[in-house]
């Protein structure tokens, strides 16, 4: 498995910054925390890279984007951004936090499920528990889309799209930084989920199921 590579970005002066100087404004703790981000090792079937995270969020943010891929067709994709404010966030209880956007489209016998958005959210706050990581003030949504085609396209089947929306305070560790490497592992578990592949030996054997979608299998 290869380790998640990035560019460091700090949009508090809206350039990308690579230098390690002390007195490039960029906080020893939110660097340490990008590292890790850097160097997370995550389960093979995802693709990652960075992107350009969004302004004005917090003082220092950083991304990554992954999908689940199977030959052409990604069966599950998202967007987990950092977030990191020296001076605390009354909302997140911390200085660090994390915010995430993650979408697959599911087969029908899960689309019908009563259940979804319940079981959506488990596979997110079971991922965290079931690496062992401490986190709190985590709130989001869960949002389950139908599309039906018609007229010209109507020999389309119909799709159900399930979108996470979610943020939450990794709890900080030593030196001020939190384990953010291992809650992107987490992250990318969720995803692998999401794209209904089995869960890694690591996984919560009390989260809810599904029925596992069409997909690659891990060996």
């Amino acid at each position: 498995m290869a380790p998640a590579q990035g560019q460091f970005f700090d949009h508090s002066d809206g350039t990308d910054s690579e230098e390690g100087a002390d007195g490039d404004g960029v906080p020893p703790a939110f660097r340490s925390a990008v590292d890790a981000l850097r160097s997370a090792r995550l389960r093979p079937e995802l693709e990652v890279e960075p992107t350009r995270p969004p302004k004005r969020l917090a003082p220092h943010a950083y991304a990554v984007e992954a999908a689940v891929v199977d030959g052409e067709d990604d069966l599950a994709d998202g967007r987990l951004v950092l977030l990191h404010d020296p001076s605390g966030h009354d909302a997140w209880q911390g200085t660090f936090r994390l915010v995430t956007l993650v979408r697959a489209e599911l087969e029908p016998e899960m689309a019908a499920d009563p259940l979804l958005p319940e079981v959506c959210w488990s596979w997110l706050t079971g991922a965290l528990d079931a690496r062992g990581l401490t986190y709190g003030e985590a709130g989001g949504t869960v949002t389950r889309a139908g599309s039906h085609y018609f007229g010209a396209l109507s020999e389309r089947r119909a799709a159900t799209q399930i979108e996470i929306r979610a943020s939450w305070t990794p709890r900080e560790g030593r030196g001020g930084v939190p384990d953010v490497g291992a809650h992107l592992v987490a992250w990318g578990d969720l995803l692998c989920q999401l794209a209904g592949l089995p869960p890694s030996g690591t996984a919560d054997a009390a989260v809810v199921t599904l029925p596992q979608r069409r997909g690659p299998q891990v060996s």
